[in-house]
């Protein structure tokens, strides 16, 4: 049996992301390079490329962990309770009303302060 130290498995972690990282760039440099051949050929090589580096990353401890997380949180997402369109509307208009109410607030307040220093304090007109 052989024993991994924590450096060793984030070596051959960033390693196997490294690896994943240069095919990918290597699918776009690919792409662009057969510039002659039909758009069919070189989507072929792109996303080929792309599906061989999120395989690589997929079988990887990361990646592996990664897709416990993904599934993890779908299925607390489909746990939430959303709200009806009712309730999504009139918590729609509750915020409407309250910019609406808040805003003449501010404009009040606004020309009292500009009232206030303008024609109290200063005497302009």
């Amino acid at each position: 049996m052989s024993q991994q130290t924590v450096g060793q498995t984030e070596e051959k972690s960033s390693w196997v992301s490294g690896l994943a990282a240069l095919i990918v760039v290597a699918a776009l440099v690919l792409y662009y390079t057969l510039i002659d051949q039909s758009l069919l050929v070189r989507l072929a090589a792109l996303f080929g490329g792309i599906a061989i580096a999120v395989l690589i990353v997929a079988i990887s401890p990361d990646g592996r962990r990664f897709i416990a997380y993904a599934k993890d949180s779908w299925y607390e997402v489909k746990k939430v309770v959303w709200p009806t369109r009712k309730e999504s509307t009139q918590m729609t208009l509750v915020v409407f009303g309250f910019v609406l109410v808040m805003s003449l607030f501010l404009w009040l307040a606004d020309k009292l302060i500009e009232w206030l220093v303008f024609s109290v304090f200063l005497g302009w007109k």
